[in-house]
């Protein structure tokens, strides 16, 4: 399994739209609205390194409202409870 994040930059009027967009693609397990300089992250999870190029230079860059991606892969993930804690940012569900 192959693991992307990918940040995104958007229109401002348009992050929800964007963000339900990118959530509707194959691969895409979520999308999180987030502070800072990028205004998405999307969470890409494919099984094959290959896949990369369609799902995210072919589709996801252009989905209208986004102008600019940057595309991290993961190396490993330590534990899935430290995974969901990283991303709750401390709230409780």
């Amino acid at each position: 399994m192959v693991t992307a994040i990918v940040m995104i930059r958007t229109d401002k009027s348009t992050i929800p739209e964007t963000a339900e967009r990118i959530a509707g693609l194959e691969g895409v397990s979520a999308v999180y609205s987030v502070t800072g300089g990028w205004d998405l992250v999307a969470m890409v999870k494919l099984r094959e390194y290959d896949q990369l190029a369609d799902t995210i230079a072919d589709q996801l860059s252009k989905v209208p409202g986004i102008q600019d991606t940057e595309t991290m892969l993961a190396f490993r993930t330590y534990s899935q409870a430290d995974l969901g804690e990283g991303w709750s940012l401390g709230f409780e569900g």
